[in-house]
C-alpha cells in the first residue's frame, strides 16, 4: 500500500489497517515456518506496509504535540 493512501486514512483506519497486517504477518510467519509459504516476497511487503503505518503514526504524534506547544506558547 502506498503511503499518499495511507495518509489518507483516519487514525483509527490506521489502527484497523495495522491489525489487519499485523494478523496476515502472524499467519504468513506460521506458513513459511511449517514449508506452505509460497510467496516469499509477500513478508517483505507486509513489513514494510507496517512501517510506513507506523511512521504515519508518528508524524501524526509529533504534529500533534508541535501544534500543542505552539498553542502554548501563542497563549
Amino acid at each position: 500500500m502506498r503511503a499518499s493512501e495511507l495518509r489518507l486514512m483516519s487514525d483509527e483506519q490506521l489502527i484497523e489497517r495495522l491489525d489487519e497486517i499485523r494478523e496476515e504477518w502472524r499467519q504468513l510467519r506460521f506458513d513459511r515456518a511449517v514449508g506452505r509459504l509460497q510467496d516469499t516476497r509477500r513478508i517483505w511487503h507486509i513489513r514494510r506496509d507496517i512501517a510506513r503505518i507506523r511512521t504515519i503514526q508518528r508524524e501524526r504524534e509529533i504534529a500533534a504535540e508541535v501544534s500543542e506547544l505552539l498553542a502554548e506558547t501563542g497563549d
